[in-house]
């Protein structure tokens, strides 16, 4: 395995963990909190401003906003299935 590869597998590790940390937080918070979270990752999970057509935008500037909008409704799922 490559420095590169070791360095990506030891970031995607992190941000699974803290998924898993901001799940269990939210769940120990109770159903208010998680109702209010999924509302809040709702309003996230899809890019904002039209900006929904990738190709507007050059991947490389895209790239950051579509990962966000990945992780918000990867989350915004996790937690849906806890309710």
């Amino acid at each position: 395995m490559d420095r590169l590869t070791a360095r990506l597998e030891a970031l995607e590790g992190r941000v699974i963990a803290h998924r898993r940390i901001l799940q269990q937080l939210v769940t120990l918070g109770g159903a208010d909190l998680r109702q209010k979270m999924l509302l809040w990752l709702d309003e996230r999970a899809v890019m904002q401003d039209a900006e929904e057509d990738p190709g507007v935008l050059p991947i490389e500037a895209a790239a950051l906003e579509l990962a966000l909008a990945d992780e918000m409704r990867l989350l915004h799922a996790a937690l849906a299935e806890r309710s």
